[in-house]
């Protein structure tokens, strides 16, 4: 499998795209005025404690209260309570004999604010670098799961120990899945660039006395040398040569193997117009997902899950009925695995599969659709198809997906994805001016709408009007407000 990476550098946005295979699997963005913080480090406050959610809001400096539950206060540093010195799983306290309101404690967020949500925080910091995690207030050493070669394991686990004990670090760390087969001396150069970054934060803590921020994680381009698998990368174009020279100087201290793939973008066309990106990224924004059989994917992103229906649409097959829904099924697994990737979808997904009959079509299905989910980074976990033909799943989120990050709500439909008809319209004007007519005294009325329902009373509606005028007793008058919303309407006495 070929990957290659495209950067786009603007003044005020950072976009980072994936393409394996000249497909594009993934979109980062990041803005200058709405920067991620999962991985930033603050010196907080507590500001309120609640033994009923067993759960703490911290003031970290934003507009809105930072959140942290008894679970993630693991290991508080400089001297504070602790629960758990080696950071294994344990039967935590309670908040309230954790933090109490008012206490300065060191934090790091692990998930942005999402919606209405603040943002996420732990109390045991990690800082990662390519190969190692160090962990200041946990002990040991530990591998990423997605490392399943058990001599593999052994030989990482006893390398790592020994060059523990040779930095003198009295520090934990967890070995990532890019350690597999990495030599002694580039842990080495993780762990000391590791031990240094955190002398660094440890004394910013100490210049600050109130509410701040003591580390910030790596902007995206350079996360993206650091978290993503050097292996298969074949090129990194950046159409900024500034940000191609940092990137560079980077790679060469910490993935020497991609400073030489890094090139500067020379185009005259933008990158992303080159590659085809921003087509993929308004498509990514649609609704419906076409497959090239024919059949398509509907995404429905609601506050609590996404839920996400397979149909055959033109897809007629060749053989029978549940061929055809086996093959629309199979070729909708690996789509909507991408599209997880792409629209960055987290949180509770449903997965409304073509009804199968055939036990065997229902477990390559969700073969395929866990293979196809071995390449995402996020963390995600699939449950057998239900008793009523669905498929639940969960994919870790951080951040804000896709269409959180680019759209906002609609100013028309308020978020609901319909307006009201222009009959339901008329006939609800109609109430109003009925209402407007028995409450108050007025020789006439002024209906302010805009002009498509203004068009329909002349028109369609102009014999129930009338009658309307004649019931009521009044003349009623309208007037054309091209500001207006399809929905809107005012009714004014004369």
């Amino acid at each position: 499998m070929s990957e290659e990476i495209l950067i786009n550098i603007t003044p005020r946005e950072r976009r980072v795209a994936v393409v394996e295979n000249g497909v594009l699997q993934e979109v980062h963005l990041e803005r200058l005025a709405k920067r991620g913080l999962v991985g930033n480090i603050f010196k907080g406050c507590v500001s309120r404690v609640m033994p009923g959610m067993d759960a703490a809001f911290v003031d970290i400096g934003l507009e809105k209260a930072a959140f942290i539950h008894s679970s993630d206060v693991t290991q508080l540093p400089h001297g504070s309570v602790s629960i758990s010195a080696d950071n294994e799983t344990v039967e935590h306290e309670a908040i309230a004999n954790l933090l109490h309101d008012g206490q300065q404690v060191l934090v790091q967020v692990v998930k942005d604010q999402l919606g209405t949500k603040g943002a996420r925080l732990t109390t045991n910091i990690t800082i990662p670098s390519r190969y190692v995690v160090l962990m200041p207030y946990a002990k040991g050493v530990r591998l990423s799961a997605r490392l399943e070669d058990e001599s593999e394991r052994s030989r990482l686990t006893e390398l790592m120990e020994q060059i523990l004990v040779e930095q003198n670090s009295p520090y934990g760390c967890i070995l990532r899945t890019a350690a597999e087969s990495a030599s002694s001396d580039e842990l080495k150069r993780d762990l000391r660039f590791l031990l240094r970054l955190w002398t660094t934060i440890v004394e910013n803590i100490g210049k600050f006395d109130s509410v701040s921020e003591v580390y910030s994680d790596l902007p995206i381009e350079i996360r993206t040398l650091r978290d993503l698998n050097t292996d298969d990368i074949e090129n990194i174009h950046v159409d900024s040569r500034e940000t191609v020279g940092a990137m560079r100087n980077f790679a060469e201290k910490l993935v020497p193997e991609l400073a030489n793939r890094i090139q500067h973008y020379k185009g005259a066309r933008p990158i992303f117009d080159m590659h085809g990106i921003e087509d993929e990224l308004e498509r990514a924004l649609q609704r419906k997902v076409m497959l090239k059989s024919g059949g398509h994917l509907v995404f429905d992103q609601t506050e609590s899950m996404t839920t996400i229906d397979v149909n055959t649409g033109a897809f007629i097959g060749h053989r029978n009925l549940a061929e055809t829904i086996f093959k629309t099924n199979l070729e909708s697994a690996h789509a909507i695995a991408r599209q997880l990737r792409l629209r960055n979808l987290g949180g509770i997904i449903i997965i409304d599969f073509i009804d199968m009959e055939e036990d065997e079509h229902k477990r390559q299905v969700l073969r395929a659709l866990e293979k196809s989910l071995e390449k995402d980074r996020a963390k995600t976990k699939i449950c057998d198809v239900s008793p009523l033909g669905l498929v639940e799943m969960t994919r870790k989120r951080t951040r804000e997906s896709l269409e959180h990050t680019l759209c906002e709500v609609c100013s028309t439909c308020a978020g609901r994805g319909s307006v009201k008809s222009l009959e339901t319209v008329c006939y609800q004007l109609f109430r109003e001016i009925m209402r407007a007519a028995r409450k108050y005294e007025a020789d006439q009325l002024m209906v302010l709408a805009s002009p498509a329902v203004v068009e329909l009373l002349l028109d369609e509606e102009s014999n129930s009007l009338a009658e309307l005028e004649e019931f009521i007793d009044k003349t009623i008058k309208l007037q054309v407000e091209t500001m207006y919303s399809q929905e809107q309407f005012d009714v004014v006495l004369l």
